[in-house]
């Protein structure tokens, strides 16, 4: 999540993202007027939650103003505002002239506008010296939703614990859309460090606190600040084009340890990604430690949630997604009245070409997947919307548009105009916009330029129509081939349905010689119709099986999979475990987390929760969710058989899938199959050999929701498997003449 003032972008560690409370916003630029650069000087008191600040705010106003607005948090107090002057030896003086202004609290979103009268015939470049003070305190609070889905919420605290100031604390005077430099002078007690944008120039402990400056010479959206207890690592490192970079981690004390894992962490995104997005816009790059659960992404620094440090948060779609943003989003900003293109980029970049770019080709296709699975899951055709309206997160449907689907444009934009374009439009976009804000429009025009191609179809089509495309095998006929060509030909007719949309669409053909053939067909019309030269006779056919392409597909031709439970808007829990009030089951910590998810649904959405039962039936409409251990082995076996076939078999001490068997007291299984009565609804059992290995994966199990079967020993993963829907292959028709 890139932090930046009017956005959020938060990564999810089990890549199911859901929205934060909307940033305060700063005054209109209706005024005329923006911030060039802020001088600030704070003092922080986190026992008394209190900030005592002063700031020279270096303005751009048309000569023509007579007011200007900022936006100020509601508990800070302004003590005085001037127009300094200008002393002797050209220094700004801390007195000068006072200037008119008023005050107006705002209720929703709580903010306080100022508005401050110039001096008449005022420059249209001049200086205002603010002094105020006052608390912030909202403290932390739990999510909302599934803390693994979601971080704490707090517009900004200062406190014992530590201290978060955003854009969205509103802790200095700002005016909306300015893009400023910032220095700051701040002081904090004596075993306390403060973090924030930019690259700290000196420090200095006495008296009982620590002072410290910092210089952010980019222009930036928003500064954002935290403080604590850390202890600092700084390696000084030179990237790949000579440019020296200092790489750094704020951790506890007791993570410490952890620093040169990060550290090496960094240095590993930073070598890949500069080559292919160019220089790196800061002076240093920080992993910091945060005292609640948090994943944000400011420039030059991100700010970890204590137990995602502890998890070694270090995979691409997490620290690697933080870092690119460096380049997206905190140095080439979004414009947010013309949609959010910058989170679809960074994750399409980290969460899914990271693997392609260390050949992890399976891992790849795997992101592909449920980039297209998310999309067809979580957004119905009746709920789509265009990508150009995405603006942040909110629920689940707003990350399958803004994240997976935006992500999938660019692999199409990529697909389109090819590998060398594609990079050197991409790079080229961020030269151009760095320090600037840029929208969908930008981007077009780019990568029109450094292609040669007119693009303006496809960014109609991907980014302001809504949809994708219905793509099907109408059928297939075999016959001999032509004399002196190849033994086969495969004729393949693809049919679209819906809007008309232009994709290119594979298939993939096996032959009865075990070899496989892959095709890429161009669909522009309602049917396309292709013929095929084979060297041996074709059996079977599947369309886009690697996932190369986002499109509808109806809920029972996807992999069957958790998630297909979690979206069906008919749920049932069925409980097959003991559950004696002096020795609680651990499959009780599942239900919890269900009925906290529930409580943010309607009523008429909310799971039905009912006990296993003597006739042990499903309920005939819904996606049904079963928990249950071996004392209910025949039972669970009995409901899932006509649904799973062979392919499952429980046992008292572990499962078999597929033939293979994991036997142990710590074997637990997360399985889904579709319901055969049911089309579009699953059956999805976790199963465990023993009350241990329930509690290993109970507070986790939504984070699998992306495979059909994941096995697991004492907690952690033995296998997992994706079971292709049977409607996804087709079988050849026979020889025509």
């Amino acid at each position: 999540m890139v932090f930046g003032k009017g956005t959020f972008r938060f990564l999810l560690i089990c890549a199911l993202l859901a929205g934060l409370p909307s940033p305060g916003k700063g005054a209109s630029l209706s005024t005329g007027a923006s911030i060039a650069a802020h001088h600030l000087t704070i003092e922080l008191i986190p026992d008394t939650h209190e900030l005592i600040a002063r700031d020279r705010i270096e303005l751009r106003a048309n000569y023509q103003a007579r007011t200007v607005t900022f936006s100020l948090s509601p508990t800070l107090r302004i003590d005085s505002i001037v127009v300094p002057a200008q002393a002797a030896s050209g220094e700004v003086a801390q007195d000068g002239q006072p200037v008119t202004f008023t005050s107006q609290v705002i209720a929703q979103p709580a903010s306080q506008n100022v508005t401050v009268t110039l001096p008449a015939s005022h420059p249209e470049g001049l200086t205002l010296l603010w002094t105020y003070h006052g608390t912030i305190d909202d403290p932390p609070r739990e999510p909302r939703h599934l803390r693994f889905v979601t971080p704490s919420e707090t517009s900004g605290h200062i406190g014992p614990e530590g201290v978060y100031l955003s854009s969205e604390s509103q802790w200095y005077p700002d005016i909306e859309g300015s893009l400023s430099k910032f220095r700051l002078d701040a002081t904090v007690p004596a075993s306390w460090k403060v973090v924030t944008q930019g690259k700290e120039e000196t420090a200095r402990t006495e008296n009982g606190k620590t002072w410290s400056e910092w210089a952010v010479r980019e222009p930036s959206e928003a500064l954002s600040l935290v403080a604590n207890r850390f202890v600092a690592t700084n390696r000084d490192w030179k990237s790949p084009d000579g440019t020296m970079i200092q790489l750094s981690t704020y951790l506890f004390p007791d993570d410490a340890q952890l620093a040169d894992e990060y550290l090496d962490a960094t240095k590993k995104y930073l070598q890949a990604y500069i080559p292919l997005l160019g220089p790196y816009p800061f002076e240093k790059f920080a992993v910091v430690e945060n005292f609640f659960a948090s994943g944000l992404g400011m420039p030059s620094f991100t700010l970890l949630g204590s137990g995602s440090i502890k998890r070694h948060y270090v995979q691409p779609y997490a620290l690697g997604h933080e870092i690119v943003h460096s380049w997206v989003g905190n140095a080439v900003f979004n414009r947010p009245d013309r949609g959010n293109w910058v989170e679809g980029l960074t994750t399409y970049l980290t969460n899914y070409y990271w693997h392609e770019f260390v050949d992890d080709r399976q891992q790849a296709r795997d992101q592909r997947r449920q980039m297209v699975e998310g999309y067809n899951l979580y957004v119905t055709p009746e709920r789509d919307y265009p990508v150009a309206q995405f603006r942040q997160k909110h629920d689940e449907r707003d990350n399958a548009i803004g994240y997976q689907k935006a992500a999938m444009v660019f692999h199409h934009l990529r697909a389109e105009v090819g590998d060398q374009s594609f990079w050197q439009s991409l790079k080229k976009f961020i030269m151009r916009y760095r320090g600037r804000h840029a929208g969908w429009d930008d981007i077009e025009r780019i990568f029109s330029e450094e292609s040669g191609q007119d693009l303006r179809w496809f960014f109609r089509q991907w980014i302001e129509e809504v949809g994708a495309p219905v793509l099907s095998i109408a059928g297939t006929a075999v016959r001999a081939g032509s004399a002196g060509k190849a033994p086969y030909e495969l004729e393949v007719s693809i049919t679209q349905g819906g809007s008309l949309m232009r994709v290119s669409a594979p298939i993939r053909i096996r032959l009865d010689d075990r070899r496989e053939e892959t095709v890429v067909v161009p669909v522009r019309a309602s049917t396309e119709k292709v013929v095929v030269p084979l060297p041996a006779r074709p059996t079977e056919i599947e369309l886009d099986p690697d996932y190369m392409v986002l499109r509808r597909i109806e809920r029972d031709a996807l992999p069957p999979v958790l998630n297909h439970y979690v979206t069906d808007s008919r749920r049932t829990v069925v409980i097959g475990f003991a559950d004696e009030p002096q020795s609680p089951s651990p499959f009780r910590d599942v239900l919890a987390r269900i009925e906290a998810q529930d409580s943010q649904r309607p009523e008429s959405e909310r799971a039905t929760i009912v006990p296993l039962g003597s006739q042990k039936l499903l309920p005939r409409e819904g996606s049904v969710l079963l928990l249950g251990d071996s004392e209910q082995r025949g039972s669970l076996q009995s409901i899932i058989a006509p649904h799973c076939g062979t392919r499952v078999k429980l046992k008292d001490t572990g499962v078999a899938i597929d033939g293979t068997s994991y036997e142990s007291p710590g074997t637990a299984v997360l399985l889904t199959c579709h319901r055969t009565d049911a089309p579009g609804s699953v059956v999805t059992l976790l199963y465990a050999a023993s009350p241990r290995a329930v509690a290993r994966v109970a507070r986790l199990l939504f984070f699998y929701g992306w495979n059909s079967v994941v096995v697991f020993n004492d907690g952690s993963v033995l296998s997992r498997l994706e079971w292709q829907s049977e409607r996804a292959v087709k079988e050849v028709r026979r020889e025509v003449p």
